[in-house]
Parts: C-alpha cells; sequence; structure tokens
C-alpha cells in the first residue's frame, strides 16, 4: 500500500501541480485512513466499501474533529479513490455517493482598522529584523497574502518600481497583486538596507531570512506576528491568517468589487470569498444597533 500511495502523492505533484502542503496534507489524512482500516478491519484498501469509508468519518467525529477536518478528509479520501479506480486498483469508488457533511459557517475574525495600525507600528525599523518584519506585516495587509505563499517569496517576485507582487499560489496558480504606499516603503527599506545584512550565501533568492540567512519558515512568521499582537495588545486570537481575512473585509467595506477582491486573494470558486460578504453585513448591523436612535 505504501507503493501505490508513492504513486498517488506523485500523481498529485506531476499531473495536478499541487503545493508542497496541500500534498503533505493529503498524504497525512490518507495515511491515517489506512492506518485505521487495517487495525479496526483488518482490511487493505482494495477491499473497502462505503461502509468502511462511514466508518472512518464516525472515527473522526468520536474524536471532536470539526465538521471542516471531516471534510477536508473526506475530499482527500475521493481523490485517492479516484486515483485508485483510474489505475484500475479497484473496481468501484466507494466514496461517490457519500454526501459532504453540512460546513459550520463560522465567520472569520478580523481586526479593525485601529487594530491593524496599532500591529503595523509594532515593528521598529532600527536594525535587521524589525525591519524585516515591517516589510512582512505591511505586504500580508496590502496584499492578503496567504503565509505559505509569503514565505515562498523570492527577491525578484516583488516589482518595487512597478508597485506589484507576483506569486505562486494553489495548484501552481500564478498570480499579480497590486502594493499600496505603505508596503512599497517598508519593502524598499528592508531590501536595499537590511536584507544585505541578513544574507549568508550570495545565491540566496528568499526575500524574507532568518537569522541564520535561510529562508523564514512558516513556524517562525507564526512567533513573530504573536509577539507584535501582544505588544499591541490585541486581544483577538490571532490565526497566521488573521490579516488576509482583514484586508478582503477592510477591502469590501470600502466598496471593492467582490470578484477583484477573489483575483487577488486566488480563489478558485467566488463562493469562497463571499464568507467575507457575510462578515461586512455582520458589521454593518452592528454598527446600525449602535448608532440608529429606534433600532
Amino acid at each position: 500500500m505504501e507503493e501505490i500511495l508513492q504513486q498517488y502523492i506523485q500523481y498529485l505533484v506531476v499531473e495536478k501541480g499541487l503545493a508542497e502542503n496541500s500534498i503533505q496534507s493529503y498524504g497525512r489524512d490518507i495515511t491515517q485512513y489506512l492506518t485505521f482500516i487495517k487495525e479496526k478491519y483488518q482490511i487493505s484498501v482494495e477491499k473497502t466499501t462505503r461502509t468502511h469509508v462511514m466508518g472512518y468519518l464516525i472515527h473522526l467525529q468520536e474524536q471532536g474533529k470539526s465538521t471542516s477536518t471531516i471534510t477536508r478528509n473526506l475530499s482527500s479520501l475521493r481523490g485517492f479513490y479516484r486515483f485508485l479506480l483510474l489505475d484500475r486498483y479497484i473496481a468501484s469508488d466507494p466514496t461517490s455517493h457519500l454526501e459532504t457533511p453540512k460546513l459550520d459557517k463560522r465567520l472569520p475574525k478580523v481586526l479593525t482598522i485601529e487594530e491593524v495600525d496599532r500591529l503595523l507600528q509594532q515593528p521598529k525599523e532600527i536594525d535587521a529584523m524589525g525591519a524585516r518584519d515591517k516589510a512582512m506585516l505591511e505586504l500580508l495587509y496590502a496584499t492578503g497574502l496567504r503565509v505559505s505563499e509569503l514565505i515562498s517569496l523570492n527577491v525578484h517576485d516583488v516589482n518595487i518600481n512597478m508597485e506589484f507582487v507576483r506569486c505562486m499560489g494553489k495548484g501552481s496558480k500564478e498570480r499579480i497583486i497590486p502594493l499600496g504606499s505603505s508596503a512599497i516603503k517598508a519593502l524598499q527599506r528592508y531590501t536595499e538596507r537590511f536584507r544585505p545584512q541578513l544574507v549568508r550565501n550570495r545565491s540566496e533568492e528568499a526575500l524574507f531570512l532568518n537569522h541564520h540567512g535561510g529562508r523564514l519558515t512558516r513556524q517562525g512568521f507564526w512567533k513573530i506576528i504573536k509577539q507584535y499582537a501582544e505588544s499591541a495588545q490585541i486581544t483577538k486570537v490571532i490565526t497566521p491568517h488573521t490579516l488576509r481575512h482583514s484586508f478582503a473585509t477592510h477591502l469590501l467595506e470600502n466598496g471593492a468589487d467582490l470578484r477583484a477582491v477573489q483575483e487577488m486573494l486566488g480563489h478558485a470558486d467566488i463562493s469562497t470569498t463571499q464568507i467575507y460578504t457575510h462578515v461586512t453585513q455582520t458589521r454593518l448591523k452592528e454598527v446600525y444597533q449602535k448608532t440608529f436612535p429606534r433600532a
């Protein structure tokens, strides 16, 4: 089974062109499923039926997994079984008539514009680390990039003169996003004055570097943003996507076109972007309740 799983991973890389994070997620989901059916039912994946798949989904539910996690796992299994069917390892797909669990519509946590301002004021551009952090936070809020996209940026992906950044999103899809003046100023200061201080190897292409001169990791960025959120006295729970959510919400609140926001966020389906319209409607209702005398 390990060999078949490796073939599927290779298929995702070559045929689907998925990002490394997505491939790791699929591999992890499927490995856990294969372990479950082997231990629970003592069977291999070629002999599984709809009942076995349902048993696994119920197992996830009993473990307290969220609806989104169960939905993601089912999506991973659907892709895997389609591959097995395509390569004739199985005669029928046990996931073909399974209904996807209905997702709880949880609205993303966003910062107010005032909170974003406080957060962005925390890094001090007096040394390389401060200048790097300022550039990262300004760029993240100005573009709505995913954190994985941010840390994957190379120096040549940012065009300061033309005021845009180019990134490779999910499915290796390229998109071009305009930059605001604050982000451009922070990036220019970091790249021209401070990034050279961090470089250890002249061939290093990564835009954002750590203390050792290598590419900053997702975990490294996560520690940085948590630290600045605390110093800004922001009590809301901050996630790696908080600035991305705030970027989209603030654009829509100020009249941006939904399709334009979809393109900048790199969403394949506009229904994913529409979640932010619910956020703005909720905010409007709150404002109405607080300010209208007969609310």
